[in-house]
């Protein structure tokens, strides 16, 4: 059957988009109450790569039987975006923005980890593309992923330090 693929790869799409809208919507609002972005060189990137696995799943998934395991720990790391989201509110956005005087958000899933949003993304690479049984597919994105997530959780460290929000 095809449909369960296709509806899964789908949702995540639509996701992804709604996801854009919503960062979008939040860096300007961050940017107009004084906010600034640092360390965008490797933004094109990050993009590029979530389009790339994207498009890659869209190419190899359909049609793939999807493995109820790899879905639901998938499904489980969506419950924990959300968490995010619903933490951070309008201070989410997929750039690294500094809102002067603003604290550091400690509450929700921050109290365990610096960068869940991060950790979640790690586990989306894996577990969805193994969900089709794409376990190469998995293994490639997840590598060029941390690359990418290396620079980036370096450069909003810095941003914060510099701004005085991290001890």
């Amino acid at each position: 059957m095809i449909w369960p693929s296709i509806a899964l790869l789908t949702f995540v799409t639509l996701q992804r988009l709604a996801e854009l809208v919503l960062a979008r919507r939040n860096t300007a609002a961050l940017l107009a109450r004084g906010g600034r972005e640092v360390a965008s060189e490797h933004y094109a990137m990050m993009v590029a790569l979530h389009a790339t696995w994207i498009m890659g799943l869209w190419l190899l998934a359909p049609g793939r039987p999807v493995q109820p395991f790899w879905f639901l720990v998938f499904m489980g790391l969506q419950a924990l975006r959300l968490w995010v989201l619903g933490t951070l509110k309008d201070r989410w956005t997929t750039r690294i923005i500094v809102l002067p005087g603003a604290p550091l958000v400690i509450s929700g899933p921050y109290r365990f980890l610096r960068h869940p949003n991060y950790a979640i993304v790690i586990g989306e690479f894996a577990s969805l593309p193994l969900a089709f049984g794409l376990p190469v597919f998995a293994v490639v994105f997840s590598l060029f992923n941390a690359a990418i997530l290396h620079v980036r959780v370096k450069a909003e460290n810095a941003a914060l330090e510099s701004a005085m929000i991290l001890k």
